[in-house]
């Protein structure tokens, strides 16, 4: 599919000298192989148990055809994104990924304001991705006491201290493990593996079986929406949040060798592979669900669990399949603050974030950006208090999560679309590069998936709505621009340095 030019010889030297055209010195360690990389690429999205972990979205909004077709389209669209970012990130393989790019595909009058915006709306993005997976994870732990003893009334500040005790994990490991952070993504990996093949044995031979009809043809809207199309777009919650995160590959382009060839294989990698398993843990799963009014009301919260429940006939042994999918997702929150601080970092060496002198500082006998791995935990440790306030507050973190990062993901697509594919020569593009018809076609594609899925992410999933099943993710995400927007027309413009390289788009 890919037009693979491999350069002949690729050294270190090679890696510093395209970051250095990019006006950067080599800061941080080259830890990371592909195979470490694509590891951590998968662990952060996490497909097949971000799929449980949502799956009740779109059992309620169209029932199981609802998840499947609708994930179904999602895999397919999604590595239409990763192509098409895959071939910029080849070009610019830098860790400010997608706002480094915008710097180099935008018109000089718009420059400035253009690659700050999609920066920090990145940010963002990443911030809320990560938040999620540490919500999953301790909340899904949460729930196993609820498994395992009938007498424990959940509270939420209970929750709460779960996701900050799976949050300070991640920034330790980050902070005080880094070097144990490429062995840790691979072995995290191995466990996504071994984890799929585990449980979907177990549910294909314990687990009673529902008809095909009831999987593919059986539409069932339980949303309270009056429309069942308006229902079933809706439902694409629970098939785009699992695909989300393989960008993670660009912001950590300076910790490996070859990034220009190997960031584009990380990302694509990850998703077609992520697919498969989803695609296939998907169908096991819709013919192992025992009735959805069992599942929806399961005290537990998460009707993954029920099923391993009703499948194994056994607390104990629903609570060792759930722990599989609660220890990727803790992998994940490590992952996802991995990259977000190395985002942060980038913006701040780039003079772009509040107090960019401190948060730019790299530690130098780790070789890790310490503050910036603090700073982003504790934006995520105060995402948490919206939990106390709200029942749904998880379902908005995850719209979040889409919004912030899908419109990241479009607004470089766009640029290079218009800007950098016709005007561009042959010889600047990366090691990764598509035909230009196919590279046409796919960015488009992209696009509009990503406009639909970033519309219907921000509709409530319940209807009628009140404060409580409100969506707040567009309210929480437009004050995450504003507040940006403050601190950019007073202060940041002043300092912010645009991201110089050799081989922007030129004829503007």
């Amino acid at each position: 599919m890919a037009d693979s030019k491999l350069e002949p010889v690729m050294t270190k030297g090679d890696d510093d000298d395209r970051l250095a055209q990019m006006g950067h010195v080599q800061e941080l360690r080259r830890d990371f192989s592909i195979w470490s990389l694509g590891s951590l690429c998968l662990c952060l999205m996490a497909t097949w148990e971000a799929l449980s972990t949502v799956v009740a979205t779109a059992l309620t909004t169209g029932g199981a055809p609802c998840l499947f077709f609708n994930l179904l389209i999602s895999i397919i669209c999604t590595i239409a994104i990763a192509l098409s970012l895959g071939e910029i990130a080849s070009i610019y393989p830098t860790a400010g990924g997608q706002y480094h790019w915008v710097a180099a595909l935008s018109p000089p009058s718009t420059r400035s304001v253009a690659a700050w915006s999609t920066g920090w709306i990145n940010i963002g993005g990443q911030i809320t991705l990560t938040a999620s997976a540490a919500f999953a994870a301790g909340l899904q732990t949460q729930s196993l006491i609820i498994l395992n003893d009938d007498s424990y009334v959940p509270q939420r500040w209970q929750g709460l201290l779960f996701y900050w005790s799976i949050l300070i994990y991640a920034a330790a490991l980050n902070i005080w493990g880094s070097r144990l952070l490429p062995t840790a993504n691979l072995l995290s990996g191995v466990l996504h593996i071994v984890g799929f093949f585990t449980i979907l044995i177990v549910l294909g031979v314990m687990a009673p079986k529902n008809t095909s009809s009831f999987v593919f043809t059986e539409v069932t809207n339980r949303s309270g929406w009056s429309s069942d199309g308006v229902s079933w777009l809706v439902g694409l919650l629970s098939a785009v949040y699992p695909l989300l995160g393989y960008d993670a590959a660009c912001h950590l382009a300076e910790e490996m060798p070859h990034a220009s060839r190997n960031v584009p294989l990380a990302m694509v990698g990850s998703v077609v592979v992520n697919g498969v398993l989803g695609l296939g843990y998907c169908v096991m799963l819709l013919y192992s669900t025992g009735p959805l009014e069992v599942l929806l009301a399961t005290p537990t919260g998460f009707p993954f669990m029920q099923i391993f429940l009703d499948t194994t006939k056994s607390a104990a042994g629903s609570t060792v399949l759930s722990i599989i999918i609660i220890m990727i997702a803790i992998a994940a929150t490590a992952a996802g603050v991995t990259s977000t601080s190395r985002t942060w970092w980038a913006f701040a060496r780039d003079k772009a974030t509040p107090f960019h002198e401190y948060f730019s500082h790299v530690n130098p006998s780790s070789q890790i950006p310490v503050r910036s791995v603090i700073i982003v935990t504790v934006l995520q440790m105060l995402l948490g208090f919206i939990y106390l306030g709200n029942s749904t507050a998880f379902n908005a973190i995850l719209s979040m999560a889409i919004l912030g990062l899908y419109a990241s993901y479009l607004i470089p697509i766009v640029y290079f679309l218009i800007y950098g594919r016709p005007r561009l020569q042959i010889q600047e593009f990366g090691a990764f590069r598509l035909p230009k018809s196919l590279g046409i076609g796919l960015n488009l594609l992209a696009c509009a998936w990503l406009v639909l899925a970033m519309t219907f992410s921000c509709f409530p999933t319940i209807m009628p709505v009140t404060p409580q099943n409100m969506n707040y993710s567009s309210v929480v995400m437009v004050g995450w621009v504003v507040l940006g927007s403050l601190y950019y027309f007073v202060w940041g413009f002043k300092n912010f340095e645009v991201p110089h390289v050799t081989n922007e788009a030129r004829g503007f």
